[in-house]
């Protein structure tokens, strides 16, 4: 589970917390840490060599549900994402698209890759950078799901290095 459980989507507020991500300074190097909430222990980020990742939005989980709420629950989450990225297409221009599905049969080492696959984020990156002047910063956003029965989570990565094809 996330911090973001329970909470309703807001493309706007998603995109604020994007901007506001860009302005955290990112590790040079070190280990990949992960942060949570401090009552409850849910994932609020994790940080890594020159990138941050966190949750914008997360489903309730999908346990003992089929479909067609199942499917329900899947074009809302897709819906969330694409108001998301028009948000961002808006500020930034048009996005492209790198899919992680090489990932799968041939898992990167490099960061941030790396990170996104050991949390599960297997979802295709909608992708924009640079999108600072100042600090050259790279945005990606992503729906993600680790098995048939765990939530849906909406995700952004923010680095300070390109996002390439995996391919």
């Amino acid at each position: 589970m996330t911090a973001r459980a329970g909470e309703t989507f807001d493309p706007d507020r998603s995109a604020s917390d994007v901007e506001t991500a860009l302005l955290v300074p990112l590790p040079a190097s070190g280990p990949t840490t992960d942060a949570g909430e401090p009552a409850t222990g849910e994932w609020t980020s994790t940080r890594g060599d020159g990138f941050m990742l966190f949750p914008l939005w997360e489903s309730d989980d999908l346990v003992g549900v089929y479909q067609p709420e199942w499917n329900d629950v899947e074009d809302m989450a897709e819906g969330h994402l694409s108001a998301l990225v028009a948000e961002l297409d808006r500020r930034w221009g048009p996005h492209r698209t790198v899919t992680m599905g090489p990932a799968l049969w041939n898992p990167p080492t490099a960061e941030p890759f790396r990170t996104l696959v050991a949390m599960d984020c297997l979802g295709d990156l909608n992708v924009w950078g640079p999108v600072t002047a100042s600090h050259s910063r790279w945005v990606a956003v992503s729906l993600n799901q680790c098995d048939g029965d765990a939530p849906m989570i909406l995700t952004a990565l923010v680095t300070d290095r390109p996002i390439e094809s995996l391919e």
